[in-house]
């Protein structure tokens, strides 16, 4: 029986998730957490062989755990399942030590499929992950602007992109008002922008929202 942990900060994709899987007759849905202190405390008392992580929680993001997991080194074999497109994030959560990405868009088959591939220790790539990491390797490609941004300004920069006024940001991400103006002043000068509405357009223009 494959064990496996959810955490998502919306419960009705968290509930489609676990009806998804536990169809499955080899796979059990043992917790469930809404952002990372709930998932730290679930962890420290329940065994699971993958997490099925999103990349958007509340303070600490997805890829802040699997940092902090794989830094630990943690056993446990996480696949993110994220909104965000895969030629955005993908390759940013598989260097974090994702060991799968599904869009939250894919059909129920290919999440089955998925938690059952990664939890055999494999990758779980897509067909258009695969042609990305193909790309990159045949052809040197210039480098993208925002691919020199840390995982905090980046969620900084879509969180602002998305219309979110910056202390509305400092609620959902758990930080103070100050420190997301720091990290929005360190996002405006790597990529060289002035204000919210180049970086609107930005990120509109780079498929970022």
């Amino acid at each position: 029986m494959i064990r496996v942990i959810l955490c998502d900060d919306h419960a009705l994709i968290r509930r489609g998730i676990r009806d998804t899987l536990t169809d499955a007759p080899d796979i059990e849905v043992v917790g469930e957490a809404g952002d990372y202190g709930e998932l730290r405390s679930l962890m420290r008392d329940t065994r699971c062989d993958v997490l099925v992580l999103d990349i958007n929680l509340p303070g600490r993001s997805g890829l802040d755990v699997m940092h902090v997991l794989k830094d630990e080194g943690s056993p446990v074999r996480v696949l993110v399942v994220s909104m965000y497109p895969e030629d955005q994030y993908a390759i940013r959560a598989l260097k974090a030590g994702a060991h799968g990405y599904v869009n939250k868009g894919s059909d129920t088959a290919q999440l089955v499929e998925a938690v059952r591939i990664v939890a055999q220790g494999r990758k779980y790539i897509t067909p258009e992950i695969a042609q990305m990491l193909a790309e990159s390797l045949s052809q040197p490609q210039a480098e993208v602007l925002h691919e020199r941004l840390s995982d905090r300004e980046l969620q900084t920069l879509t969180l602002i992109a998305s219309g979110k006024r910056l202390s509305d940001i400092a609620q959902e991400l758990t930080l103070s008002p100050k420190t997301v103006s720091v990290y929005r002043a360190r996002v405006l000068e790597k990529l060289g922008l002035s204000n919210n509405s180049e970086l609107t357009v930005y990120a509109i223009r780079n498929g970022l929202v």
